[in-house]
């Protein structure tokens, strides 16, 4: 067995973790997520139930269920017209996409830190997030005028599909800029992140300046990023686009922990190096946009939650990468249920929320890895 191929079982992580055999946590690893599991169904149910009109969501979930399977018009029998209308229209989106945009964000951000192999990456910090708003604002602002024709054949996929591009751009603009010789310099990434914030906002700023007063409206809503427009349209035109990243990002875990070693010992056992980026890329680039889209442009979720189950279960991309779905679905369900409830009857947009829980920690983060990104 060659050198490289023996230090396959040792994973060499950036989080304070030099050496950690995996066997050592994957007990932890399997337990947290089980325990995140019974969590994220918790948190559904009091996003469900938690608001200005209390709903005994206990006693609606058996006829949700059945609602599903095999939909009828108006309440069933023994419930209150009002309380199935509040949780099967109104409530019920909103924590589906809060979960779907949670996880992806979460997710995203996982596989940046991972790709990049440093906790600072992340969509929103990098400019990711801010590249797929400015795709969004396009058709939000052009979509009745010079986009008409795009905007009709697209349907309700015209704004996700536009956001994921934006973010596509943004992702290969930033990673080109940040890599020379095939190495990533987390300094530069940073850097090149905020000058593309920069200048993908200012370009939003000029479709600010020709918007209408609507169109100001909606706009506005992706600034501070919010859950408020939750409807099972948008659900439709985001599921899509999430659950497929959800589903093919667990198949890049093996080549994420290679990548950990470095790319060129990554290559010697056997690992695709720039497939790998590529896929990553555009998985990540899918999923920003596609929650920009329907939710706004909320930070700090992909940065936290990684982070977080990393100093916990370690840096197994293979428990990492679901752990992650899990918190950053709570995370983002609890956030807005806060959000809707901590100044009723009116809301507070739920960026405002994840910036106050998440900036601070960002910071501890960069203050603990000074060394690691030269800043």
């Amino acid at each position: 067995m060659s050198e490289a191929t023996a230090s396959v079982p040792r994973i060499a992580s950036w989080s304070g973790f030099s050496q950690v055999k995996l066997g050592n946590r994957e007990a932890l690893a399997r337990a947290v997520m089980l325990l995140l599991g019974v969590l994220l169904v918790a948190t559904m149910l009091a996003g469900l139930a938690i608001g200005p009109i209390s709903v005994p969501v206990l006693e609606l979930v058996p006829h949700l269920a059945r609602h599903i399977a095999s939909p009828v018009e108006g309440a069933p029998d023994g419930v209150l017209l009002r309380d199935w209308i509040v949780v099967k229209d109104i409530r019920l989106p909103r924590v589906v996409l809060g979960a779907l945009v949670g996880a992806a964000l979460a997710v995203s951000g996982a596989v940046m830190q991972g790709l990049f192999r440093n906790p600072l990456a992340d969509p929103g910090i990098v400019g990711v997030s801010a590249g797929a708003g400015l795709g969004a604002a396009l058709f939000i602002v052009l979509g009745n005028t010079a986009l008409a024709s795009v905007m009709s054949l697209l349907g309700i996929y015209a704004v996700p599909l536009a956001a994921f591009v934006g973010g596509l751009i943004t992702t290969l603009l930033l990673y080109r800029i940040g890599t020379r010789g095939g190495i990533t310099s987390v300094a530069t990434l940073l850097l090149a992140g905020i000058a593309l914030g920069a200048l993908t906002g200012a370009m939003t700023g000029l479709l600010v300046y020709v918007a209408d007063d609507q169109e100001l409206r909606d706009l506005q809503f992706w600034g501070l990023g919010s859950l408020a427009g939750a409807n099972w349209e948008k659900v439709a035109s985001a599921a899509p686009i999430i659950l497929v990243m959800l589903f093919c990002v667990p198949f890049l875990s093996r080549g994420l922990n290679g990548l950990t070693l470095g790319e060129a010992a990554a290559s010697h056992i056997g690992i695709r190096v720039q497939r790998l980026k590529n896929i990553a890329i555009l998985l990540v680039a899918a999923a920003t946009g596609a929650s920009v889209a329907v939710s706004g442009g909320i930070g700090f979720v992909g940065i936290v939650v990684p982070h977080l189950l990393r100093l916990t279960i370690g840096p197994d991309h293979r428990y990492l990468l679901p752990a992650s779905a899990l918190l950053g679905a709570c995370l983002l369900i609890a956030a807005d249920t806060l959000s809707r409830t901590i100044v009723a009857p009116a809301e507070m947009p739920i960026g405002i929320i994840t910036a106050f829980a998440g900036a601070p920690f960002f910071l501890w983060i960069l203050l603990r890895k000074r060394g690691l990104t030269g800043l």
